[in-house]
């Protein structure tokens, strides 16, 4: 199963430890995305103008800054690197041993920077949002979409693949042809914090329980045992899922 999360804006770094190693993440295919990325944003965070090209306020000019030592800040676990809403319903941390190993292997986190990373995977706290601009390299996402793809969908396998990503991030990759008759959009009607908490749920859940689905019918089944569900079929193929979820 493939569980796709947004990252979260707020991040925390470890405060010692060694600096990241790309060549250990996940999806060593992103290689040179990875670098090109990087590259480009630290160029911009050296900027007069860095916030106002990464769309942030003048207050995060201390978070932009730590786009500038990626190389040398302390590496830490992206499951501890990104925090918030959703990240504190899933509470990773708290999981049984076994639950813990579906979700570092289900669990993906679809990230600006980095493109796709897992939660054991050490990276650094960054500001860098998927729908930014980068200047010199463009739009973030036009940058993910050409490789994404290559490494996302075998990732998924056989089976479904749960959307948990919020719009900025959901338009860097798009599954098609087999991957998207099983691509499931987590959807919850409301507010965006109850959608962040609940998706988390939902995420937390799958881990937990550790069925497998390969259908939308049957990825419903499983998370209608905990939570409130409507499942609607895509008008037109290459369309997802839409899964509604609400808690009891």
């Amino acid at each position: 199963m493939l569980i796709l999360l947004p990252p979260s804006e707020s991040k925390s770094n470890r405060r010692r430890g060694r600096p990241a190693d790309p060549s250990s993440w996940s999806f060593p295919e992103l290689a040179e995305t990875r670098a090109l990325v990087a590259r480009h944003l630290r160029e911009v965070s050296q900027s007069p103008t860095a916030t106002a090209d990464l769309g942030v306020s003048p207050g995060l000019a201390d978070e932009v800054a730590r786009n500038l030592v990626l190389d040398s800040a302390p590496a830490t676990p992206a499951a501890e690197v990104y925090t918030g809403v959703l990240y504190d319903a899933l509470d990773l941390a708290s999981m049984d041993p076994a639950a813990r190993r579906r979700a570092n292997s289900w669990l993906v986190v679809v990230s600006a920077l980095h493109g796709a990373v897992r939660p054991k995977d050490r990276i650094t706290a960054y500001r860098l949002s998927m729908d930014v601009r980068l200047p010199g390299l463009g739009p973030v996402a036009a940058a993910w979409r050409p490789v994404l793809d290559d490494v996302l969908a075998p990732a998924a396998g056989r089976e479904v693949v749960v959307d948990c990503r919020s719009s900025t991030y959901a338009v860097a990759w798009t599954p098609t042809g087999e991957v998207a008759d099983r691509w499931v959009q987590v959807r919850v009607p409301g507010a965006s914090h109850m959608a962040k908490h609940t998706r988390g749920l939902v995420a937390r859940h799958l881990c937990v329980e550790g069925q497998r689905a390969r259908t939308p019918e049957r990825l419903a089944a499983i998370v209608g045992e905990a939570f409130d569900v409507e499942l609607t079929a895509p008008a037109r193929r290459g369309r997802p899922w839409v899964l509604d979820v609400t808690t009891r």
